[in-house]
C-alpha cells in the first residue's frame, strides 16, 4: 500500500530519479560478501580502476545514506558503501560490539584488494573504519572521520546508560517500526527535527532504502531492528581504540559538529557531536574541522562539503564565509 506525495515532495523525487543517471548518480551494484562472522551487503560505484573510497554509515542508518556524497563526487571515483552487520541489508547476527563490526568490513577491504583508498566513516563508521585502518594501514591513503563516537579515553570502560541494563530497555528499541511504505515514513519524518534540517534527497535515500519488507506482510519494517540499533549503542563504549590511533600515520581530518556533554542531553537526542575535541590530536597527523552550525548528521546537511573533503586532502572551511 503506498502513500501519495503532494506535488512539492513529488516533484523533489521526480527530479531525485532523474538524476541517478549522471555522472556518479549512476544506480550502484548491490553485492553481498560471506565475512567469518555475517553476511555482509554492500554497494559498488565506479570502476575499479580509479581512486577508491571506502563509506561506512552511522549507527541505525545504512550504506545509502552515503548516495548525496557520492553524487557530489567526480565521476572518476570507486566507490564501496558498506551496510554494516545488522543495518540495511546485511545479516543481522550478534554480537554487536563495534569491534567485531569492524572486523567485518576489514575482512570485506581485504577480499576487495583495495589499496590506495580513502577511508570515511561516520558516526560509529568513523570509530569502525579507525580500527580498520590500523590493521590496514598499507590499504589506505588518508581518513575522513565525520563527526565520529571516539570519546575521551577516560569514557571507554564507564557504563553511560546505567538505567538500561538491557537493549529492550532502551528508548531507540521503542522506535516506530511498521510502516506500510517509505513514503509514509518520509511524510512522518520530514517537518522533525533533526530530519528537517537535512537536504530532502538525503531523507528520501535515507527512508527509501531504511524499510525491508515484512515476512509474510504488505508492510514495511527499519532495515536496522530497532532492538539491534539499541544492542549497539549500548556497546559504544566497549571498544576503546586509543591505544591504535597512534599507529595510523597518515592524513586524518576529522569533521566535528558543535560538542555536546555526555549525560547532558536525552538519550534520544542525537543532534549534537559525540566526538572527543581532542581527537584529532591524538593522530600523528590528525587536523580538526570545527562545523558548529551542523548538526552531528554532517552528511545529510551538507553532503557537497563532506565530498569536498573526500576529494581533497587540503580542503578547509572558512566559518566566516560559510565555504
Amino acid at each position: 500500500m503506498a502513500v501519495s506525495l503532494d506535488a512539492p515532495q513529488a516533484a523533489v523525487y521526480h527530479a531525485w530519479l532523474l538524476r541517478q543517471d549522471e555522472g556518479m548518480h549512476d544506480q550502484p551494484t548491490q553485492h553481498y560478501f560471506q565475512a567469518s562472522g555475517a553476511r555482509i551487503c554492500y554497494f559498488e560505484w565506479g570502476n575499479p580502476g580509479d581512486p577508491s573510497v571506502v563509506l561506512l554509515h552511522a549507527t541505525g542508518f545504512h550504506a545509502r545514506c552515503w548516495d548525496q556524497v557520492i553524487a557530489n563526487l567526480p565521476a572518476a571515483h570507486h566507490v564501496i558503501a558498506v551496510d554494516m552487520r545488522g543495518h540495511g541489508r546485511s545479516e543481522k547476527v550478534a554480537p554487536y560490539i563495534w569491534g567485531t563490526l569492524a572486523q567485518d568490513v576489514r575482512e570485506l577491504v581485504e577480499h576487495l584488494h583495495l589499496r590506495e583508498t580513502v577511508g570515511v566513516g561516520h558516526s560509529l563508521g568513523g570509530h569502525c573504519m579507525v580500527q580498520v585502518a590500523a590493521d590496514l594501514t598499507d590499504g589506505f591513503t588518508r581518513l575522513v572521520l565525520v563527526d565520529p563516537v571516539i570519546f575521551a579515553p577516560e569514557v571507554y570502560g564507564v557504563n553511560l546508560h546505567p538505567r538500561f541494563p538491557n537493549p529492550e530497555d532502551f528508548p531507540v528499541a521503542r522506535r516506530h517500526n511498521r510502516w506500510v511504505s517509505w513514503e509514509a515514513m518520509y511524510q512522518r519524518f520530514e517537518n522533525r527535527k533533526p530530519f528537517s534540517l537535512w537536504k530532502t534527497e538525503a531523507l528520501v535515500d535515507y527512508c527509501r532504502y531504511g524499510v525491508v519488507l515484512r515476512k509474510n506482510a504488505e508492510e514495511y519494517e527499519l532495515a536496522c531492528p530497532p532492538v539491534v540499533e539499541a544492542s549497539i549503542y549500548l556497546a559504544n563504549t566497549q571498544t576503546d581504540i586509543h591505544h591504535r590511533i597512534p599507529e595510523i600515520d597518515m592524513p586524518v581530518v576529522v569533521l566535528r559538529a558543535e560538542s555536546r556533554l555526555l549525560g547532558a542531553v536525552p538519550e534520544m537526542d542525537f543532534s549534537k557531536s559525540p566526538t572527543w575535541p581532542g581527537l584529532a590530536g591524538s593522530f600523528p597527523q590528525g587536523r580538526d574541522v570545527y562545523l558548529p552550525h551542523l548538526t552531528h548528521f554532517i552528511p545529510m546537511q551538507d553532503p557537497g562539503l563532506v565530498a569536498r573533503f573526500i576529494v581533497d586532502e587540503n580542503a578547509s572551511f572558512d566559518s566566516t564565509t560559510g565555504e
